[in-house]
């Protein structure tokens, strides 16, 4: 099977390439690469440059990408799905596997989630078949909502909270949701519908600052304080940790929404061994 994958640089990308040596592989990316195990090919979905090459002979689509972090990410993130998923019709694509977000369906969604609804809608407008996997933070090096909270671990021993980290949540591990999304490449069965995907165990952002904290040795004081509001919570976020105010600021927006899995049909479809928070979490770490 031929299988195509945009953003395989990326955090997921990069944990997914490896997962499907099996295929005849081409990994998509912006700027020119010359890794082994695929072939490499330069595409920019938000452009549309190199898009029809990419998605040439692909039996299945992998779109991994997004705009988080530009001022207007929303709009670019439908034009470049649109793009896409015209090329994907246009060179007779059977599938394409779309990474999206829990929490994305509810009528208060925060723009960061809605995007990612449009994103998946855009997709499938074109008349190929999307396989959508829904997430919540994605425990993981590199993931921006993790390194986040591992910022706020390492430099903050006393932290004064907004009241988003007691929004309950349900991370998943980087293995597992590569696993996932390699696990539904060609599945029929999978074409047309869309999946919630969470790790084992459900928690706070509190919580989850508190066991990453655990397994650093430390113990910060969080005091929650209602006066912080999304703007002003990435600011801050920006100050104490890598991630820029423009990328945290969607985010932030997001973590008001709680993202659990309300249905685990991929759990029958795929019954894998899912990674606890805290081993998902020693990975990253180390």
């Amino acid at each position: 099977m031929n299988v195509a994958v945009f953003g395989a640089t990326g955090v997921v990308g990069r944990a997914l390439v490896p997962l499907l040596a099996e295929h005849e592989l081409t990994a998509v990316s912006r700027t020119a690469r010359d890794e082994p195990g695929a072939r490499w090919v330069v595409a920019d979905a938000a452009s549309g440059d190199g898009v029809a090459a990419a998605v040439e002979g692909a039996d299945v689509v992998y779109y991994l990408v997004h705009s988080l972090g530009a001022r207007d990410f929303e709009e670019q993130d439908r034009a470049a799905a649109e793009t896409v998923a015209g090329e994907a019709a246009n060179a007779g694509v059977q599938q394409i596997v779309y990474l999206g977000g829990l929490g994305a369906d509810g009528p208060d969604a925060s723009p960061h989630l809605r995007s990612r609804r449009e994103t998946g809608q855009r997709l499938a407008s074109a008349g190929v078949p999307v396989t959508t996997l829904r997430a919540a933070m994605i425990v993981g090096k590199g993931s921006a909502a993790f390194e986040t909270i591992l910022g706020l671990v390492k430099r903050l021993p006393v932290m004064v909270t907004p009241s988003w980290v007691s929004t309950p949540t349900q991370p998943i591990a980087l293995d597992d949701v590569a696993r996932y999304l390699a696990g539904v490449c060609g599945n029929e069965a999978t074409y047309g519908e869309g999946y919630d995907t969470g790790g084992p165990e459900v928690m706070t952002y509190r919580q989850m600052i508190e066991r990453i904290a655990a397994l650093l040795g430390r113990k910060p004081v969080i005091v929650e304080v209602p006066v912080l509001t999304p703007y002003l919570s990435s600011l801050w976020l920006n100050l104490v940790t890598p991630v820029s105010a423009s990328v945290a600021r969607p985010l932030v927006e997001g973590l008001r929404n709680p993202t659990i899995a309300r249905e685990e049909r991929i759990r029958k479809l795929l019954p894998l061994e899912l990674t606890p928070f805290d081993e998902a979490a020693r990975r990253a770490l180390a």
